[in-house]
Formats: structure tokens, sequence, C-alpha cells
């Protein structure tokens, strides 16, 4: 059975090394999310360096992940101490799964506290596009359909919780949700 993989990305409004409160305040609430989305029914993986410092994306290993990768109209920095961005590649038994982990608890508690830390871009933050069983999204691949996704609209290839399809391509029951 197809996986759901989900691509975020968002430009932060300070560097990820900022000491400021806000900051701190986004560290230690991602840190939270991750630990409750890893045990939510329907979660599967999400893409973590095998060993790097807090800020350190461009040059960590990613494993099966693949290499770090950023759509192109990210425009700041690329070190540990210039980096403003978040981002998160992750795997999803299906759809409803992952609204529910994203528009519930402490996830929606931080959606809504997003423009405190994450700068309006004008692009989407988020994509799905569905995988084999047993396949590894790669960064690459959530560039590609978060760049898609801008350039063309949703489709069977990359696509939003609000304009989603099933693995055969057709339009899902979720098209319609209000996020």
């Amino acid at each position: 059975m197809p996986q759901l993989a989900l691509y975020t990305f968002g430009v932060l409004k300070s560097p990820l090394a900022d000491p400021g409160p806000l900051t701190r305040e986004f560290y230690a609430s991602g840190e939270a999310v991750y630990r409750k989305l890893s045990g939510h029914p329907g979660y599967l993986a999400h893409a973590e360096p095998t060993a790097a410092e807090q800020g350190v994306l461009f040059t960590a290993d990613w494993g099966a992940w693949g290499e770090f990768a950023v759509p192109d109209w990210y425009d700041k920095g690329r070190t540990a101490q210039t980096t403003a961005l978040a981002t998160t590649l992750s795997l999803w038994t299906d759809l409803r799964s992952a609204f529910d982990a994203v528009y519930t608890g402490l996830h929606r508690e931080a959606l809504n506290r997003r423009h405190d830390w994450f700068e309006r871009t004008g692009h989407p933050s988020h994509v799905f596009w569905w995988v084999p069983d047993g396949a590894i999204p790669t960064w690459r691949d959530g560039v590609s359909g978060l760049e898609h996704l801008h350039a063309q609209g949703p489709a069977p290839r990359a696509f939003t919780f609000q304009r989603s399809f099933a693995p055969d391509g057709t339009p899902s029951g979720l098209r319609d949700v209000e996020a």
C-alpha cells in the first residue's frame, strides 16, 4: 500500500542561531511537537540527520532521506549561524492521520503561533505526494513537489490538505477540508 510523504517548509524571521526568546520558543515548541507527532496513529517516520548540531541542516548526513535541499526561492543563510528556515520531511499511512496530527493538540497550538516565527512568502508551506510502500522520499523530492505545487497548483503528484488526491490520482474526500 502506498505511503504519504509530507514536506513542510517555512522561512523564519530570525536565524536558528538567534538567542532571542522567539527562537527559543520555536525550538522548545518544535521538540515537543515532534515527540507528540511521532506517537500519533498513522505516523511512520521523519527525516533526521544521523548526527548534527542544532541548526546544522545543509551539511548534515540525512541517510536514506538524501542530500538536504531547499526551494530555489529560499534566499537566506546556509550556515549554522545564518540558516533561517524550518522544514520537515515525513511519512504517513494516510491523509486523515496526517490531518488529525497537524490540526490538533500541540501542533495546532504551534500553527496558531506561526506568524510570530515565520515570514509570509507567498509560497505554499507544505506538500503531499504518494510513494510506494517501503520507499523513502528525499529532500529533493519534497522541494520538487513544493515548487510544482507553487507553479501549477494541486495535482496527484503534489497536493495539499485542501485539494488532495488518493494514491490512484482521483480527488480524495479531504479536498474540501478547511484548514
